[in-house]
C-alpha cells in the first residue's frame, strides 16, 4: 500500500502509476487542506491511498511439490477468472434480457434511462442495487431520481474539470483522427488573443492529413500569430527557441488511426512531452465506450492532465464519457459543440459536466 498526495487527482494517479504499476488499485481518496494561517490560505490537496498485490519472489531451489502447488494454483488461477467472467455475462444477460427484474418497478425505469445513455451494464447493476438498497431504508420512491444524480455526481467530483492552467506556456492537443483537434486548438487561440490578450504561437506536427497545415495557417493568419511546422524533434526544439517569449504555444498533432502503435511512439519522437506541458486528450461525444477507452489506453503513456469532449451536440448519450473519466481520473477541460470559432466552446467545470451526465436520468 501507498499513500500520495498532490494538487489534483491526475497528478496523484502518475505518481501511483510511477511507484505502484499500472496494476494499481485506488483504496481511497479525498480532498485535504495543508498549510494556511489562521485558517485562511490553505493549499487543496488530493491523498489518495492504492495498493497492489507484490507476489513473493520465488525460491531459489523449488521442490518438486512446490512445483506441483504452484502450477495447481495457476490453475486455480485459471479457472477463477474464467469463472468472474462467466458472472459478467451472466450479469449482462440479466441487463439485457430480464430488464433487471430483480429490482422494483421504480428503480428498473431509471437504470432503463440509463441503459438508454449507454451506461455500462456493469456499473448499472451497481447502481441499481445501491438505489434498491436506499430505498429500502428510505422508502421514498420520489427520491430515487435524485439519488441517482447524487452518485453520478458524487463519483465525478474525484477528478479535476478544468481547462488551460495559465501558469503553463506549452499546451498540447493529441487524439486520434476525425475528433477535431485543429478546429478546438483554433477555438482555444481565439479566446486566448482575444479574450485574454495573450501573446501565443501555433506548433503543428499533423503532416500526415491533406489540408491540415493550411487549415492550421488560416486560423493563424486570421489571429496573426505565427506558426511553426514540426517534422522532427529538432524543428520542434528549434521551435521552442523562437517561442521563448510567447506567453502560449499551442500544439496540434498528428490526427492517425489510434490503434497504430507507431503513432504514438513517432508523436513522442517529434514532441518533448517531459518539458513543462499541458496536454489534453481530445474525444469524440459520438465514440462507443469501448473507442473512447481504447483510445485513453492507447495514450495512456502520455501524460494527460484533461479531457475534452468534442461534437457534444451530435450525441445523445453520455455514458462512454461518464466512463472514461470515472475509471481514468482525469475530468473534462473542455465541452465543444459546434464549428464556429471560438464561440462553439466551453471551459467545464464539475457543475457543467454534472449536469449533462445526468440529463439521462430525468430524461
Amino acid at each position: 500500500m501507498k499513500k500520495v498526495t498532490a494538487p489534483t487527482m491526475p497528478e496523484a494517479m502518475k505518481k501511483i502509476r510511477k511507484e505502484l504499476g499500472s496494476d494499481a488499485v485506488i483504496l481511497n481518496s479525498k480532498v485535504t487542506y495543508t498549510g494556511g494561517f489562521l485558517g485562511l490560505f490553505k493549499t487543496k490537496q488530493i491523498e489518495v491511498v492504492a495498493g497492489v498485490d507484490q507476489p513473493e519472489p520465488p525460491a531459489a531451489e523449488q521442490t518438486a511439490a512446490t512445483a506441483e502447488r504452484q502450477v495447481v494454483k495457476e490453475e486455480d488461477k485459471k479457472l477463477e477468472e474464467e469463472i468472474q467472467e462467466l458472472k459478467k455475462m451472466v450479469s449482462a444477460l440479466t441487463v439485457n434480457q430480464t430488464g433487471y427484474q430483480d429490482f422494483p418497478q421504480s428503480v428498473r425505469s431509471i437504470l432503463e434511462k440509463l441503459k438508454d445513455q449507454d451506461f455500462k451494464d456493469s456499473w448499472l447493476l451497481e447502481t441499481g442495487q445501491k438505489l434498491y438498497d436506499q430505498w429500502q431504508e428510505t422508502p421514498k420512491t420520489e427520491q430515487l431520481t435524485e439519488w441517482a444524480e447524487d452518485y453520478i455526481r458524487t463519483s465525478l467530483q474525484q477528478q479535476t474539470h478544468a481547462g488551460i492552467d495559465a501558469s503553463k506556456k506549452y499546451i498540447s492537443l493529441i487524439g486520434p483522427t476525425g475528433v477535431g483537434k485543429t478546429t478546438t486548438i483554433a477555438k482555444l487561440a481565439a479566446k486566448l488573443v482575444m479574450e485574454d490578450q495573450k501573446k501565443i504561437g501555433f506548433m503543428t506536427s499533423d503532416t500526415y492529413r491533406i489540408g491540415a497545415i493550411e487549415q492550421l495557417k488560416t486560423y493563424a493568419e486570421l489571429l496573426n500569430v505565427p506558426l511553426e511546422v514540426i517534422y522532427s524533434r529538432d524543428d520542434f526544439e528549434k521551435a521552442l527557441t523562437r517561442f521563448k517569449d510567447f506567453d502560449h504555444v499551442l500544439i496540434d498533432t498528428a490526427g492517425r488511426n489510434y490503434r497504430e502503435v507507431q503513432y504514438v511512439e513517432d508523436l513522442a519522437k517529434t514532441i518533448d512531452f517531459e518539458i513543462d506541458i499541458q496536454t489534453f486528450l481530445v474525444l469524440s461525444m459520438t465514440s462507443k465506450y469501448k473507442d473512447m477507452s481504447a483510445i485513453y489506453e492507447r495514450f495512456n503513456d502520455i501524460n494527460i492532465q484533461g479531457l475534452i469532449f468534442t461534437k457534444c451536440d451530435e450525441s445523445v448519450t453520455v455514458g462512454p464519457a461518464y466512463h472514461v473519466m470515472t475509471e481514468s481520473g482525469i475530468g473534462a477541460a473542455y465541452l465543444t459543440d459546434g464549428q464556429a470559432v471560438p464561440e462553439d466552446i466551453e471551459e467545464a467545470s464539475y457543475r457543467r459536466v454534472s449536469e449533462m451526465m445526468v440529463k439521462g436520468v430525468n430524461s
